[in-house]
């Protein structure tokens, strides 16, 4: 029984990273709509755009993660 909340607790530690992840990326897509439409696009529009593909790197891989571990609590 220990494996299985250990399993359950791990799921649950990256669905609310996940969640912390898909808010950073919200929020860098609404600085950057910000920024275009004050047609300030600068430096800090760009690295906007270069942090989302980071992010969604990130996402893809916490994902995964979880996958793994909903397939490792059907075994148990």
């Amino acid at each position: 029984m220990a494996k299985i909340d250990e399993v359950k607790a791990r799921i649950d530690w990256l669905k609310e990273l996940f969640k912390v992840v898909v808010t950073v990326m919200v929020a860098d897509v609404a600085g950057m709509a910000k920024l275009y439409l004050d047609n300030t696009v600068d430096v800090l529009f760009y690295m906007g755009g270069l942090l989302l593909p980071f992010l969604v790197f990130v996402c893809m891989n916490i994902s995964r993660k979880i996958e793994r571990h909903f397939h490792e609590l059907e075994g148990l």
